[in-house]
Formats: structure tokens, C-alpha cells, sequence
């Protein structure tokens, strides 16, 4: 009995030991790292990464038996292929790792953790309540008539190299000129538009397709560049069949099919972002010449 408490207690001092010297900032990495983790592993499981690391995981297993069992010449090999391997999750992951970025860029990270620093705001709107009720007259004008349409919002992440792709406009928004636009056999109806804040920038562009096997096999080319430029940009996307003349929407990847004019309108305010911006730095609050 004395023996088995013997080697209990030189079994606790193995771990006692090492507790009492873990520091605030030990327990502060544990946590940064176990945020990390469980966010890269949340994005991973959110793409079609996901498959991709199972692949690498599978991989590893056979790298870890090969590394166990000794063999000479396969770890020749595995040890002089890890930069290949590392250049190839570059490229492999290319498209998931820039939608990363483009995510940790959007976040107002600083003014987040210091909201002090703009006291002073003012109220801005990406467009304009007229903007937003020609676009839902013409998306519905065009479903009725079944008229196929490709209209495209910009917001945050600017749309230029799309633009490119198709001609420049730069006119005013309105419902007749959306429906004259995608009207059947007229130069500019195959393509996209695209919406920045109250004028149409640009028609006939194209758009990237959605290479996402989720969606319906139904759904055609307008359907799949509708989700397509949503996958790459923050932009949000109008899509009316040309077939069954319903409305659908798409955004960050996610396709809404049949909506309601309702749902439209209101999806349209909430992206008309009237949200109060900074106008200039202020680290106090004062009283100046016009100040209340």
C-alpha cells in the first residue's frame, strides 16, 4: 500500500510540477492558440477545404508510419518533397486563404477594441431609398415578363476589374432603364450589371461561375455567376430567371431562391448601410463652438 502511494504521489509531482510555474502569459498563448485553432478549423469545415484536409490528414497517417518504421528511402523522398508540399497547399487553398483575408481585412478591428475614437459621426447611406425601389420594381417588372437578369450591388469591395469586362455606362438607376438593359435581343441584355451606390457602372460583364457542387443541379449559368462574383466579393446579387421569372438572391455564397418583393426591399435597406461612420479622431469629449 505504501509503495502504490509512493509512486502516486511521483506521478502527481510530474504534472504539479510544471503547474506551478505556468505563468499569465502561458495561460494567455493557450488561449490565443486554442481561438486559432478552433477558427481555422471553423473555416476549413465552412469550404470545400474540408475534403482537401482529410486528403492531408491521410497523408500524415502514411508519413508517421513511414517515419515509424524506419524507411530509409521514403523518408529520403518525404524529406525532400515538404517544400513541394507546402507551395502546393499555396496554390491548392489559393482561393479559400484570399476569402480569409478579404474577411480579417472587413473587420474594424481597431475601432472595435477603441470606439473613443470617433465620437464625432456622421450618418452616410450607399444609396438612396429611390435606388432601392427601382431595383425592386424592375427585378419583379422582369420576373412577370420572365425576362433573365443578372444585376449585381457593389458594396465594400470595389468591382472594377468586372467592370472591365463589359461596357461603361454611368447612369442613374431606374427601373426603365434596368428592363430596357435586359430586354430580350438587345446588345446589352447577355451579362451582368453592376450597381455602384446610385448609378449602373457598367453592363454585359461577366462574372465568375460557382464551382460549389451544394447547388442545385437545375440552376443555370445566370444562377451559378450570380453566386459565383458572391463567393469572391462582399457584393450581393439579383438574379430573375429567364425561365420560371423568379427572383433570387445571393450572398457570401449563399443562394435564396423564389423571394418575395418584401424580402427584396428589405434586404436592400439593410444594405443601404445607413450606419454612422467617423468623421474625425477625438480622444475626449469637449465643448467647442458648435457643440451642444
Amino acid at each position: 500500500m505504501s509503495a502504490l502511494r509512493l509512486w502516486l504521489n511521483s506521478y502527481l509531482r510530474l504534472f504539479t510540477g510544471p503547474i506551478s510555474r505556468i505563468t499569465f502569459t502561458n495561460v494567455l498563448e493557450i488561449l490565443i492558440l486554442a481561438v486559432l485553432v478552433y477558427n481555422v478549423l471553423l473555416w476549413i469545415k465552412d469550404t470545400k477545404a474540408w475534403t482537401l484536409l482529410k486528403g492531408f490528414v491521410v497523408l500524415a497517417a502514411f508519413v508517421m508510419v513511414v517515419y515509424i518504421l524506419q524507411m530509409h528511402t521514403l523518408i529520403f523522398i518525404v524529406s525532400r518533397g515538404i517544400d513541394i508540399v507546402i507551395l502546393a497547399v499555396l496554390v491548392i487553398f489559393q482561393p479559400e486563404l484570399r476569402k480569409a483575408l478579404e474577411q480579417l481585412g472587413e473587420k474594424q478591428i481597431v475601432a472595435s477594441l477603441v470606439p473613443i475614437i470617433d465620437t464625432n459621426r456622421t450618418v452616410s447611406e450607399r444609396f438612396s431609398d429611390k435606388t432601392v425601389n427601382e431595383i425592386v420594381k424592375a427585378s419583379f417588372e422582369m420576373g412577370r415578363a420572365k425576362t433573365g437578369a443578372l444585376i449585381v450591388i457593389e458594396q465594400n469591395i470595389r468591382l472594377d476589374e468586372y467592370e472591365r469586362t463589359g461596357i461603361v455606362l454611368d447612369s442613374v438607376v431606374s427601373s426603365q432603364l434596368l428592363i430596357n438593359i435586359f430586354e430580350h435581343n438587345t446588345p446589352l441584355h447577355d451579362g451582368a450589371v453592376i450597381i455602384r451606390e446610385n448609378r449602373i457602372t457598367s453592363a454585359t460583364c461577366y462574372l465568375p461561375l460557382s464551382d460549389n457542387m451544394m447547388l442545385s443541379k437545375e440552376l443555370g449559368t445566370r444562377h451559378r455567376a450570380g453566386v459565383g462574383i458572391s463567393e469572391e466579393t462582399d457584393s450581393f446579387t439579383i438574379i430573375v430567371s429567364e425561365e420560371t421569372g423568379a427572383v433570387s438572391i445571393a450572398y457570401k455564397g449563399e443562394l435564396q431562391r423564389n423571394i418575395t418583393p418584401e424580402i427584396l426591399k428589405e434586404r436592400l435597406v439593410v444594405l443601404q448601410n445607413k450606419s454612422v461612420t467617423p468623421k474625425k479622431f477625438k480622444f475626449w469629449k469637449g465643448r467647442s463652438k458648435h457643440e451642444a
